[in-house]
């Protein structure tokens, strides 16, 4: 299995509080990380997942807890909300570190029950799929295209699974177990169609009427089912940016998936190599690397601090990535030949924003290369990049 980057972290928060938090979508190898770095100690582990030992844990929570001891890993921790307080009490009452590791697939249910109940005392990490330079750091040199018709599921590339098979499963189990529970989702039929016309706008505005139209759904049942999307750690937006200065800017958000092999499936791609002519091509290598933007932070424990530029005349810029004071401004480009209306573009829109301090070209090609004051890197190299204009290191606790 390829190796974590937050492996080293994890350990090193779980002596600093009470309470470490994992959360992520299904098999994004939060089970695996947490017992692979906890294997050398004395840790227990259950799950919530299963039936039996959830009644356990909401009808006698304390109980459950006497009998699992510390430290513990709860995995699926989300499923008995009802257990937070009591884990407060127990931590509070034991007034040490390192107590209990907090695993969980959906998204705003745990990150509610954590701030209601755990503030000030729990540590939150974020596990997604591999990352770029988790594959790079293990030897893989995959294609743009086997990347985007693949993904970066620990199972289907540790494994090396068909992508397609493994990822229908993956979503079918996904909408049999997650949307059923979460409610609010009548129509499996229609849900599966509104979620493959999500794929069909990766990288694009939101627009909710448009999607409710072609769905034939209300656009408030557009807005719920996004919101079980999102739950699930299956797509999330990107906000824009909006600063102090002088421009009509848009205000609705794009929309990218976790996963872009999810997204490949659910657009109907049969193999890799029809991506190379896919219609959607851009938009997918997009996705790649505002999801790896997001994934680069979240590996180190920080909160992602990113946006995209559009004005309201037509000038914009695919990706901005904030740290402290100052921001690069990131196009993105599949074309594997450089173009120097790419390079405008970046300058046009740093001579609006003040705070842009670099800027950054990720394209289809395989070469490093520098044009005036913009890096110019191929989509194995964009990583590196990030950690080169990043220093901050900063965990988020709640």
């Amino acid at each position: 299995m390829l190796s974590r980057e937050i492996a080293d972290l994890l350990p090193k928060l779980f002596r600093q509080y009470p309470f470490v938090s994992v959360t992520g979508p299904r098999q994004s190898g939060k089970t695996t990380l947490c017992k692979a770095v906890f294997a050398a100690l004395d840790v227990s582990y259950v799950s919530l997942d299963a039936l039996d030992v959830r009644d356990r844990a909401e009808h006698d929570p304390r109980g459950f807890l006497r009998d699992i001891g510390t430290p513990a890993i709860i995995d699926e921790v989300q499923h008995v909300p009802s257990l937070f307080p009591y884990l407060k009490e127990f931590a509070d009452a034991s007034g040490t570190n390192g107590q209990y590791v907090l695993s969980g697939s959906e998204n705003f249910a745990l990150n509610e029950a954590i701030s209601e109940s755990l503030a000030g005392r729990v540590a939150q990490l974020r596990l997604l799929p591999f990352s770029l330079e988790e594959c790079r750091s293990a030897g893989r040199t995959d294609t743009f295209s086997e990347i985007a018709y693949r993904g970066f599921y620990p199972r289907i590339v540790d494994q090396q699974l068909e992508p397609r098979q493994a990822l229908a499963d993956y979503f079918d189990t996904y909408v049999e177990r997650d949307v059923l529970r979460m409610g609010g989702v009548g129509d499996l039929s229609a849900f599966r169609q509104f979620a493959t016309l999500c794929a069909g706008r990766v990288g694009s505005l939101l627009d909710f009427t448009s999607i409710g139209d072609d769905v034939g759904v209300s656009r408030t049942t557009v807005r719920n089912w996004l919101t079980v999307l999102e739950r699930s750690f299956i797509v999330f937006l990107l906000q824009p940016f909006h600063a102090n200065i002088r421009k009509r800017l848009v205000k609705a958000p794009k929309i990218y998936f976790y996963d872009v092999g999810l997204a490949s499936y659910l657009l109907g791609i049969q193999e890799a190599a029809q991506i190379a002519t896919h219609p959607l091509r851009g938009q997918l290598f997009e996705n790649i690397v505002v999801a790896e933007a997001v994934k680069c932070c979240w590996n180190r424990g920080r909160q992602p601090r990113l946006s995209f530029y559009r004005e309201s005349g037509g000038l914009e810029c695919d990706l901005f990535y904030e740290s402290g004071h100052s921001i690069n401004a990131i196009e993105v480009k599949s074309g594997a030949t450089v173009v120097s209306s790419w390079m405008r573009t970046l300058s046009c829109v740093a001579a609006t924003v003040p705070a842009i301090t670099a800027r950054t070209l990720v394209y289809g090609g395989d070469l490093a290369q520098s044009w005036s004051d913009v890096e110019v890197v191929p989509l194995g190299g964009f990583s590196a990049a990030l950690r080169r204009f990043d220093t901050e290191s900063a965990v988020w606790v709640s």
